[in-house]
C-alpha cells in the first residue's frame, strides 16, 4: 500500500483565515480573517477541521505554536443561524466535534499564545500543553447560556470544568463570568501571562528549548499528556453539540 504522505506545501496556502509559517520544525499556526482579528464563521469553521488534520497528519511538524492576530484571539463571530436546514446542522454538528478532537489528535507539543480576549470560540487553544496570554486577555463564554440562551456546547461544558473544577466552571457557564489574564492565570488556566509584544517571542523560545528533545519523546509525551483529554473528548463533545443544537431548534429564533 502506498505511504500518504502530507507536507507543509499541501496546505501552507490553502485557508482564508489560517498563515503558516515554519522554522526548524516549529509550526507557527497564525488565526486571522482578512489579515485582522479572527471571526468565526462557516468558514473559518470548516477550515479549523481541514487545517487541524493536515497539521497533525504532518509529521515534520515538530512543535507547533497556535495563535490569533491583532488584539484578539477569537471574540467575533460573522455567521448567523443556519435555519432548519438539517443538512447544515449536522455539518456544523461534525465539524464542532472535530475541532476540538483534530486539536488533540495533533501528536507535536502545542503551545498556545493566545493574544487577547477569547470569548467566540470553542476552547480549543486551553488544550494546548503549553498556554501563554497577554496581560489584556479576557476569557468568557456568555455567548452561549447568557447571550445566546443555549446549552454550552462547542466543548466549553468539558473544558471549563477540566481547568476550574466543577463548582467553578457551573457558576462560569450559567453566569458568563469573565476572567481576566490574572484571574485566568490564578486558577491554573494559563500558564503564563505577558505583554502582547513580548508573548509571540516567548512562545517561540520555549518552542526551541522544547526542540531540543528527540522526535519520538516529543510526540509520544504529546500522546501520554493528552490521553485523558481526547477520552473526554470522544465522550462528551457529540452530547454537548447535540443538546445544544437542539435547544436551538426548539428555543425562540436567535441570530447564532
Amino acid at each position: 500500500m502506498a505511504k500518504v504522505m502530507v507536507n507543509l506545501d499541501a496546505y501552507c496556502d490553502k485557508y482564508e483565515n489560517i498563515r503558516f509559517e515554519r522554522r526548524d520544525g516549529i509550526l507557527l499556526m497564525q488565526l486571522h480573517t482578512d489579515g485582522k482579528e479572527f471571526a468565526n464563521s462557516a468558514t473559518s469553521h470548516t477550515e479549523l477541521v481541514d487545517a487541524f488534520n493536515n497539521v497533525g497528519a504532518d509529521h515534520d511538524n515538530r512543535i507547533v505554536i497556535l495563535t490569533g492576530t491583532g488584539s484578539a484571539f477569537g471574540n467575533r463571530m460573522n455567521d448567523a443561524d443556519p435555519g432548519a436546514d438539517g443538512t447544515a446542522v449536522a455539518r456544523l454538528h461534525y465539524e464542532g466535534r472535530r475541532i476540538m478532537q483534530s486539536v488533540l489528535d495533533v501528536e507535536a507539543p502545542m503551545i498556545a499564545a493566545i493574544n487577547g480576549p477569547l470569548t467566540h470560540l470553542p476552547p480549543f487553544a486551553l488544550t494546548c500543553d503549553i498556554t501563554l496570554c497577554s496581560e489584556d486577555a479576557v476569557f468568557s463564554d456568555y455567548v452561549h447560556f447568557v447571550l445566546h440562551g443555549v446549552v454550552p456546547g462547542d466543548g466549553v461544558q468539558t473544558v471549563w470544568p477540566y481547568l476550574l473544577g466543577p463548582n467553578r466552571a457551573r457558576y462560569f457557564l450559567l453566569t458568563g463570568q469573565e476572567l481576566s489574564a490574572r484571574e485566568a492565570h490564578d486558577l491554573g488556566v494559563v500558564n503564563e501571562v505577558l505583554p502582547r509584544d513580548r508573548l509571540l517571542a516567548r512562545a517561540w523560545a520555549l518552542a526551541e528549548e522544547l526542540n531540543r528533545r528527540p522526535h519520538a519523546a516529543l510526540r509520544y509525551t504529546r500522546l501520554t499528556l493528552t490521553q485523558r483529554y481526547r477520552r473526554m473528548m470522544l465522550e462528551d463533545t457529540a452530547l454537548g453539540y447535540g443538546l445544544e443544537w437542539l435547544g436551538v431548534k426548539t428555543n425562540e429564533p436567535f441570530q447564532y
